[in-house]
């Protein structure tokens, strides 16, 4: 589909029951329609504790469809997303079990997903998500603002979309695909799976660096990494 920023791959008309993301290793899948949703909700979140255009979200490396949520929610607000602890960041989202392990500087909010937090300043992900409003107010963003930030480099919202198309291209993905992403989520080629998989409408399996077999017709690989999907494209042959 045609898309200038990472927003733009959220269309509510395309909101259906097809599962927009799968994690096979906690058994978990969130249809189009709840991960769209979720995603807007996400983005209101963000909004609420503070986070603007350019501002930072840092995000914990557990494959689980949160981080992914709070992603979109950035891209949605112009923000950008890290997922290397940063005290730059306005929000850092972990899992709850890691909550004691962040003492974060006045201003950063400290976010965590999987259960009710220990300390009355941490929010609650979950309950906070499900109780905001399920639509996103139009925000303007500029489709070169960078939108993730990895391994000292940034990365454009026209750059995750142009290496979404190449992998939709290479794989030849449609609504029928089952992609499986074979990267590790701190990689910036696990957001150009999800690119590509929401830009066909297809399915993300989201499998990290795990050799597990799963339910899928294609693949996202590392280098020099084999798969036992019957259609590869490396992260090499990607134009990031």
């Amino acid at each position: 589909m045609e898309a200038s920023v990472i927003g733009d791959l959220l269309p509510r008309d395309r909101r259906r029951e097809q599962p927009a993301i799968v994690v096979p290793a906690t058994d978990r899948a969130m249809s189009y329609h709840d991960f769209f949703t979720n995603a807007y909700k996400s983005g209101n979140v963000l909004r609420f504790l503070g986070v603007r255009e350019a501002a930072t979200v840092a995000v914990d490396i557990t494959p689980a469809p949160e981080p992914l949520l709070a992603f979109l929610g950035a891209a949605q607000l112009g923000a950008v997303t890290t997922f290397e602890p940063t005290s730059e960041a306005r929000v850092t989202l972990v899992p709850v079990a890691e909550e004691a392990a962040y003492d974060l500087p006045p201003g950063a909010k400290l976010a965590v997903y999987g259960g009710p937090p220990e300390s009355p300043a941490t929010t609650h992900w979950e309950q906070e998500v499900w109780s905001e409003n399920p639509g996103f107010p139009e925000t303007p963003v500029d489709p070169n603002s960078p939108v993730v930030r990895a391994d000292g480099k940034t990365y454009s919202h026209r750059d995750l979309l142009a290496a979404g198309d190449d992998v939709v291209d290479a794989l030849a993905l449609d609504g029928d695909s089952r992609l499986a992403i074979r990267t590790p989520l701190a990689a910036p080629a696990t957001l150009v799976g999800l690119v590509a998989a929401l830009a066909a409408e297809a399915t993300a399996v989201l499998v990290g660096d795990s050799e597990q077999p799963v339910d899928a017709d294609a693949a996202l690989v590392a280098a020099d990494v084999t798969a036992p999907e019957p259609v590869l494209v490396s992260v090499d042959a990607v134009s990031l």
